[in-house]
C-alpha cells in the first residue's frame, strides 16, 4: 500500500432519537443558523417541525434556503452564499441527503470567499476557510455526511464537477435511521447503487498489499447486497435502514481506502451525463459501471476475478480469469436489475444525439481514471455501450 495520512474530524452521532443532540452541538457555533433543505419532504414527514422546535428552544435566529435540487446547482449555492453574507450566518444546518449536504459545503466555502463560488468548484481558487456546518441526514447514499467532497452542477453551461477541501468536513452529522423511513423506493434504490459504486471506485486501484482494505470493500458490498432486497420489501424496517445507512457512510468516509487512490472514472462519466440530462446520479452509475468494468477488464483480470469469486460467488473452476471476471460483472448487472435499477441510457430516453457533448464534458479536465487512464475514444466507447 502507499503511504497515507488519515484524518476525519466529523463527529458522527448515529442511532434512534439522536436528533436532540443538536441542542448540544448548535450552541458551540452561534445562534444565527441557515437551514438548508430540498423539496419539502422534511415538512411532510415532520422532521422540519422537530428541528425548528429545538432551534426555537435554543433561541436561534433561523434563515432558510429550501429547494435544493437532486443535482445541486451553482445558482442555489449563490443564493445561500448571499444569505450567509447578508445575515451574518454562523452555522449552516443541512437537513437532507447528499445533494443538500454538497450544496451546503459549497455555501460554507463560498461564504468565506469574495468571488463567485463557481471558482471553487472549477478549482480556480483554493478554499482557505469555510463556515461551520452540521448535518441531519435523511438519505443513505453519498457518504457526504462524513467526507470533505461535493459535486455541483452549472445548468447554464451543462457542467458538473466534483471538488473538495478539508475545510468542508461537517462538524457533526446526526444519522437516525428513522429519518430515512419516508425515502421512496426508487430513491432508496439509487442510494444503494451509489454506495456500491463508491466501494467499486475504491476497489479498482493499482496499489499492492491491500488485502485488508480489499476485504473491507468486499464485506461492505456483500452486506449491502444481502440487506437491499429485504429493505426494499419493508421500507420502514429499522434494522435494514440502519445497516444501509451505516454502509453508505462507511463507503466514502476514507476508512476503506487508506493506502491507495481509487479509480473514480465512472463517477466522472456519470457527472457528464447528468450535467446534460439531469438524470438521477445513482441511476446513471447503475448504467455506466458494468460497461466501464467490461471495457477495462483486461487491465487487471485477477482483480476482477477476486471480486467475482469473493462478492458474487462465481465458481472459477474450468474458466479463464477473464471469463470469471466477466461473469462477476454480469452478476452485478443482474443484481442491480433485480432491485429495479436502470441498465441502459435509453431507460431515460437518452440516445446518441448529445453524445459528443457528453464526451466533451467528461473530457473537460483531460484524460482521467487511475485504474485505467481513459482518453476521448475510450469515453465514447463506454457511452456507446451504455446507450
Amino acid at each position: 500500500m502507499d503511504n497515507f495520512t488519515y484524518w476525519n474530524p466529523t463527529k458522527l452521532i448515529f442511532g434512534k432519537d439522536q436528533l436532540a443532540e443538536i441542542k448540544n452541538e448548535v450552541p458551540q457555533y452561534g445562534d444565527k443558523i441557515l437551514l438548508v433543505y430540498g423539496g419539502g419532504s422534511i415538512k411532510n414527514n415532520g422532521l422540519y417541525d422537530k428541528v425548528m422546535n429545538i432551534l426555537k428552544e435554543l433561541d436561534a435566529t433561523v434563515f432558510e434556503l429550501s429547494g435544493v435540487e437532486p443535482n445541486p446547482r451553482i445558482s442555489t449555492v449563490r443564493k445561500g452564499v448571499d444569505l450567509c453574507k447578508k445575515e451574518g450566518i454562523q452555522l449552516i444546518l443541512a437537513v437532507g441527503g447528499g445533494s443538500v449536504i454538497d450544496c451546503s459545503k459549497a455555501i460554507a466555502a463560498g461564504a468565506k470567499y469574495e468571488g463567485d463560488p463557481w471558482d471553487i468548484v472549477i478549482k480556480k481558487t483554493v478554499v482557505k476557510d469555510a463556515l461551520p456546518f452540521g448535518v441531519i441526514l435523511t438519505l443513505a447514499a453519498t457518504g457526504s455526511e462524513m467526507n470533505p467532497s461535493s459535486v455541483i452542477t452549472n445548468w447554464e453551461t451543462n457542467e458538473k464537477y466534483g471538488w473538495g477541501s478539508p475545510y468542508v468536513y461537517p462538524r457533526f452529522s446526526i444519522l437516525d435511521p428513522v429519518h430515512t423511513f419516508s425515502v421512496p423506493k426508487n430513491q432508496t434504490i439509487y442510494g444503494i447503487v451509489d454506495m456500491m459504486a463508491h466501494t467499486f471506485e475504491h476497489y479498482f486501484h493499482k496499489a499492492e498489499n491491500t488485502e485488508y482494505q480489499d476485504r473491507m470493500c468486499e464485506s461492505l458490498l456483500v452486506t449491502v447486497m444481502e440487506t437491499a432486497p429485504k429493505l426494499l420489501e419493508d421500507l420502514e424496517n429499522y434494522e435494514h435502514r440502519a445497516t444501509i445507512l451505516y454502509c453508505g457512510t462507511y463507503a466514502l468516509n476514507g476508512m476503506i481506502s487508506m493506502g491507495f487512490a481509487g479509480d473514480w472514472a465512472t463517477h466522472n462519466l456519470e457527472h457528464a451525463v447528468s450535467a446534460v440530462y439531469d438524470i438521477p446520479h445513482g441511476g446513471g452509475l447503475a448504467i455506466l459501471f458494468p460497461n466501464w468494468m467490461k471495457y477495462v477488464l483486461n487491465e487487471n483480470p485477477e482483480r476482477f476475478k477476486k471480486l467475482a469469486v469473493r462478492v458474487f460467488g462465481v465458481n472459477p473452476e474450468g474458466k479463464t480469469t477473464q471469463e470469471v471476471g466477466l461473469e462477476g460483472i454480469e452478476k452485478l448487472r443482474e443484481f442491480w436489475n433485480s432491485i429495479g435499477a436502470p441498465s441502459r441510457l435509453a431507460d431515460y430516453g437518452i440516445d446518441d444525439r448529445q453524445l459528443e457533448l457528453m464526451v466533451d464534458r467528461a473530457m473537460a479536465r483531460g484524460d482521467f481514471g487511475k485504474f485505467k487512464l481513459l482518453k476521448r475514444g475510450d469515453v465514447e466507447a463506454i457511452y456507446q455501450a451504455s446507450l
